[in-house]
């Protein structure tokens, strides 16, 4: 028998068992890789792992959860990088892989419904012939659920947005098992508290995100991507900041640091210079890239760029962009053994160049390996440290390193992270950055979820 958390009990696994049957397991293996994220944070394995496969499951499972007050964790795919689903408290894990159906494709409104178990990718194999996209790209093949529920972003946030701009409306099963829905498919709405952007970024906290509707785009009818080096990060930062305050509607615009640069040469097989370099692309029609390229050139030329090495064919920008997908694995390969810690800031785009620069001094005084990346287009970088986790010293002193990069953010009116989430990682930081707001916001917690089930020691303290 399993020894399990004070709050799940052989009772609650028989109720939850007659809900589900044999789609819930207790084997250790996979209790600790749903305890288990991308960070370098601690492993907390759940005491089971459910995988519901409706709405009307998920608010049944919750039902008996919250009677028995044991905590429950929703699972999408695993990327998070700051210990989003670490089972602080034991409890239940509910692995929303099975809800993988596209619910329903509205071309002529441009959005699409889908369980939230659906990923990126697979929603836009689903798109193919339809001539629309769905454009929200962090990098991994995260499930569209999770993707809301950390209010993720990416590489083609600077054109498109967020999930927080691309999710119209969300059905939520609260830690009551109520099942609501947030919000209708209409554009926009005057009717009452938005309760879709409350829920965008709660990391489970707030209920379980069972279903989400999402605003599409149509492909561009022509894409053009572009690789260009600096001889020293002011450069290319400067480049960045009067691309975005001249207007060109750039789609992405990414950053590497030359250590960055060169562990994705190295992990690629690629060829680039080795400095400073951003990773660009131009949506739209043939005239309308080729006139955003030129503009771009200039500024670009104006502060000492190199060549521009172009990319057009499908094959080659895939190519491109993967290599750009891979860095932080890239960074993570130069150090053998190492464990990445990556952690991300956000700044008003005038403050960029100066929150990177004093980034990269604090990095150089320390002894770390760090490379900076980034989706500077939107003033959000990240710093992925490798360490070794079994140094004490190596974890203290980048603890000390991320501590003062947050701070250095928030002094600058920016936030602790753009897109990475707070799990139970940056807690600590919250109050710095939101003051009294971080009261308010678990006063909401409290009304939702009074007897703290919902991913219980995630974003506030209860």
């Amino acid at each position: 028998m399993a020894a399990f958390s004070t709050r799940v009990t052989d009772g609650l696994l028989n109720e939850i068992r007659a809900i589900v049957g044999d789609r819930l397991t207790l084997s250790q293996s996979v209790r600790d890789q749903h305890g288990t994220d991308e960070s370098y944070h601690k492993p907390y394995p759940p005491d089971a792992v459910v995988y519901p496969r409706s709405t009307e499951e998920v608010s049944e499972i919750v039902k008996v959860c919250a009677r028995h007050k044991a905590p429950v964790i929703p699972y999408g795919t695993g990327t998070s990088l700051e210990g989003h689903i670490a089972a602080l408290e034991g409890g239940i894990c509910l692995d929303l892989c099975e809800m993988n159906a596209v619910v329903a494709v509205h071309p002529e409104d441009m959005d699409a419904t889908v369980q939230s178990g659906v990923t990126r990718k697979q929603l836009n194999t689903q798109l193919h012939n339809t001539g629309l996209f769905f454009p929200v790209d962090p990098g991994a093949d995260a499930s569209i659920g999770g993707m809301a529920a950390t209010r993720a972003s990416g590489t083609n946030a600077v054109r498109y947005g967020t999930m927080r701009e691309c999710v119209l409306a969300m059905t939520v099963v609260l830690a009551d098992g109520r099942i609501i829905q947030t919000s209708r498919r209409a554009r926009k709405s005057a009717a009452g508290y938005d309760l879709t952007r409350l829920f965008v970024g709660s990391e489970g906290t707030l209920g379980v995100i069972t279903e989400v509707t999402v605003r599409l785009f149509g492909i561009p009818e022509a894409i053009s991507s572009a690789v260009v080096s600096f001889n020293d990060i002011k450069s290319a930062v400067d480049s960045v900041i009067s691309i975005i305050q001249m207007g060109i509607p750039i789609a992405r615009i990414e950053f590497l640091d030359d250590a960055g640069l060169d562990a994705v040469n190295r992990y690629s097989g690629l060829n680039f210079p080795v400095k400073p370099t951003l990773f660009l692309e131009f949506h739209g029609t043939d005239a309308g890239v080729k006139e955003q390229a030129e503009m771009v050139g200039e500024i670009c030329a104006g502060n000492g760029s190199g060549e521009f090495l172009w990319a057009t064919k499908t094959e080659e920008r895939n190519k491109l962009w993967e290599a750009r997908h891979v860095a932080a694995y890239a960074v993570t390969a130069m150090r053998p053994g190492g464990k990445p810690w990556a952690t991300d800031v956000c700044v008003p785009i005038s403050r960029l160049a100066d929150c990177i620069l004093e980034t990269k001094q604090d990095v150089d005084a320390s002894s770390l390996y760090a490379p900076v990346v980034g989706h500077v287009g939107d003033g959000n970088f990240h710093l992925v440290m490798v360490i070794d986790p079994g140094n004490p010293d190596e974890i203290a002193e980048a603890t000390a390193l991320n501590d003062r990069l947050m701070k250095r953010a928030i002094a600058m009116d920016g936030t602790c992270t753009g897109e990475h989430g707070v799990g139970h990682g940056k807690m600590d930081i919250l109050d710095a950055e939101h003051g009294e707001a971080v009261n308010v916001m678990a006063a909401v917690k409290k009304a939702l979820d009074p007897d703290n089930i919902m991913n219980p020691g995630k974003i506030v303290r209860f």
